[in-house]
């Protein structure tokens, strides 16, 4: 399969949307953790419909218009860690969830170390809400794209309008 992507442009600084035929691979802000960057062998189409789709409804969310997101994913990792991003997903806008109740929803008590590994590798940057996880205190803890970005992600979604991100 071929990988297609695009640059967005976020007001949390530029990203990379990568899909494939299957759906979504994923929403990276550059230079994040764990995001390599664009693989030589991926192409890039700015007018690919799917990507489109995912940069609108980025738009839309940024924009106070949309809570959640309703575009096909086709995440690559392990089992574990596509259970913790679909746990990641069922978390509503402006809620929050420690790391050890998202193991224990998955059956997995006392992997919230685990839970925040897993979580750290989340491709798919505000789609799979993984700014939404806390520590069990309801500390701020690591954040692939920066904990500032997550404090300004938390505070929109608190009802911060409009979104503001310094950077």
């Amino acid at each position: 399969m071929t990988t297609r992507w695009m640059t967005y442009a976020s007001p949390i600084g530029p990203m990379v949307l990568a899909g494939r035929e299957d759906g979504l691979i994923g929403a990276w802000i550059v230079g994040q953790a764990h995001f390599g960057g664009v693989l030589p062998d991926w192409r890039e189409d700015p007018a690919d419909a799917s990507l489109c789709a995912a940069a609108r409804q980025l738009d839309e969310w940024f924009g106070g218009c949309r809570t959640a997101f309703d575009l096909p994913l086709a995440a690559v990792g392990t089992c574990f860690q596509r259970a913790v991003w679909a746990q990641i997903a069922r978390v509503g806008f402006g809620e929050t969830r420690d790391y050890g109740s998202v193991g224990a929803a998955l059956g997995k008590p006392g992997s919230a170390r685990a839970v925040g590994a897993a979580t750290g590798r989340n491709p798919f940057t505000i789609i799979v809400p993984c700014h939404r996880l806390v520590a069990r205190n309801g500390a701020l803890t690591g954040y692939a794209g920066g904990l500032e970005r997550k404090r300004a992600l938390l505070a929109f979604e608190a009802g911060s309008r409009p979104f503001r991100f310094a950077g």
